[in-house]
């Protein structure tokens, strides 16, 4: 059961931050461990089992990221990466392939939501096509998302739209190429007891309308072939 965060797991991020070497980390691995890592896979697992037993038929899994950078990609950078986050989400080949669910800890602050990083380009046709055979379901859920305060939509957009959306209201989701559903803070005394499992499952329990409606697209028909 996750108990927390401590004060060790802020100074350890820094750290890492400042000290991203393998002599450190070796040094300072089982404060990784005790206080960082482990910590994450137990709140990990509290979340999945709560979006498991909300959608039992959806075969979702979590994973809690590894602290190693991939070594083919480290640009400069050390060997290690300053924060940790998991993921609840279907299986793929490529985790952004598909919506998912994150949390991550930074040592500035923590994040969380439902993002579509990379769909495929069929997916976000499909995406427009949907909302032009039904804009008010999507219309609906633009508009919850708008009423409340805990999370925003941001997107990557294409450098021209694809299409025209029906509704001024509905025009961001014709110009993403990926987004996120998406809510950032500063470092919380929530992160350091119980309270923050609570505030994740609410925020999740918001989201999953939303993740319903993006899970199905790739079951569509291919607009192309309508």
């Amino acid at each position: 059961m996750f108990t927390g965060f401590t004060d060790e797991t802020v100074d350890f991020m820094w750290g890492i931050r400042f000290n991203n070497e393998r002599s450190w980390f070796e040094a300072h691995k089982h404060i990784y461990l005790t206080h960082f890592y482990r910590p994450m896979c137990d709140l990990a697992g509290e979340l999945y089992a709560f979006l498991q037993e909300e959608r039992p038929d959806y075969g979702l899994i979590h994973k809690v990221t590894r602290i190693y950078r991939d070594a083919r990609r480290l640009h400069g950078r050390g060997p290690y990466k300053e924060s940790l986050w998991f993921s609840v989400e279907q299986p793929a080949e490529q985790w952004t392939a598909k919506p998912t669910f994150w949390f991550e800890l930074m040592p500035e602050g923590w994040s969380y939501g439902v993002g579509y990083w990379m769909p495929k380009p069929l997916t976000m046709a499909k995406l427009r096509a949907r909302i032009d055979r039904d804009p008010g379901t999507m219309e609906r859920l633009t508009r919850k998302l708008a009423e409340q305060t805990e999370f925003v939509l941001e997107t990557e957009d294409y450098k021209r739209p694809k299409a025209a959306a029906p509704m001024a209201v509905l025009e961001p989701w014709y110009r993403a190429k990926s987004f996120t559903i998406i809510h950032q803070e500063k470092l919380t005394k929530e992160l350091f007891g119980r309270e923050i499992v609570g505030r994740l499952r609410e925020g999740f329990a918001f989201l999953l309308p939303y993740y319903d409606y993006l899970i199905t697209l790739d079951g569509d028909p291919d607009p192309a072939g309508a």
